[in-house]
């Protein structure tokens, strides 16, 4: 049993990846449909770029781009809602989401209250800043120690389900990612179930030195699979259907190693 798959639903105008695909409440809930049938286990509907230089958006505005979707896809399968903002967070949880994607690590109260399952991401700065000259001693180790602080809070406000994500390119520099991926392991050693996002984000291109990140998906692919086969629960990807290819096959080799890992074991 490998992690579990997220398929990524940006219904906005501006992601770096796929903006302007799915802003469309019908465009948005077909892609979810698509990626259900390729294979994803959650939907993670997400309303505001975190894209590097993106701008934030109004409360009003990216509840009105996520909420016909969230509750279009309620009830059909798991959704996480990918937000920082309190507001939208209840709203979606009330209209059917069951976990809260959170990229300010800061919405645990939140999330107990409303009996939602909670992700932790690391970033620094915000979107138009957190990629202006970033800088780590250590970078394993702070982004260690910040997500097992703030997972730490959240399961003493009572949040069940607490995954710890170390933020892909949200205020890392290529070589802190992959830094990051290396060391997946000492994630999942914390206790915290671990979710990694790497799918298509520019420290891939720079490896293979695609530009567009619709030719990223092969590099993707290689990532998440190094992400599961060190242990991680959760992966996030917009490529469902190559990711698991790309799974069984590294299940395949590794054979009883693979499910070694407390996050391959079966419940």
């Amino acid at each position: 049993m490998g992690p579990r798959i997220a398929g990524i639903l940006n219904v906005t105008p501006d992601s770096f990846s796929d903006g302007g695909l799915y802003d469309e409440p019908g465009a948005a809930i077909r892609q979810a449909e698509q990626l259900l049938r390729d294979g994803a286990d959650i939907i993670d509907v997400g309303g505001e770029s975190t894209r590097p230089g993106a701008r934030l958006v109004g409360e009003a505005e990216e509840l009105r781009r996520v909420l016909p979707v969230v509750e279009a896809l309620a009830g059909r399968c798991e959704v996480s809602i990918d937000t920082t903002k309190e507001s939208v967070a209840r709203a979606c949880v009330k209209a059917g989401a069951s976990i809260v994607n959170d990229v300010s690590a800061e919405l645990y109260a939140v999330a107990a209250d409303l009996g939602a399952g909670w992700i932790a991401t690391h970033k620094r700065g915000t979107p138009a800043t957190m990629q202006d000259n970033p800088e780590y001693d250590d970078v394993l180790r702070e982004v260690t120690d910040y997500l097992v602080v703030q997972a730490e809070k959240a399961k003493a406000a009572g949040v069940a389900g607490v995954w710890i994500d170390p933020g892909l390119g949200f205020g890392k520099r290529p070589q802190h990612d992959y830094d990051l991926l290396r060391g997946v392991g000492e994630l999942v050693a914390t206790g915290f179930p671990v979710c990694v996002g790497a799918s298509r984000k520019s420290f891939i291109g720079q490896a293979t030195g695609q530009t567009r990140p619709e030719r990223r998906v092969s590099g993707s692919v290689v990532a998440a699979a190094w992400a599961a086969a060190a242990g991680a629960d959760l992966i996030r990807v917009h490529d469902v259907r190559a990711t698991l290819d790309g799974l069984r096959v590294a299940g395949a080799i590794m054979g009883d190693t693979w499910h070694e890992h407390p996050a391959h074991r079966q419940p």
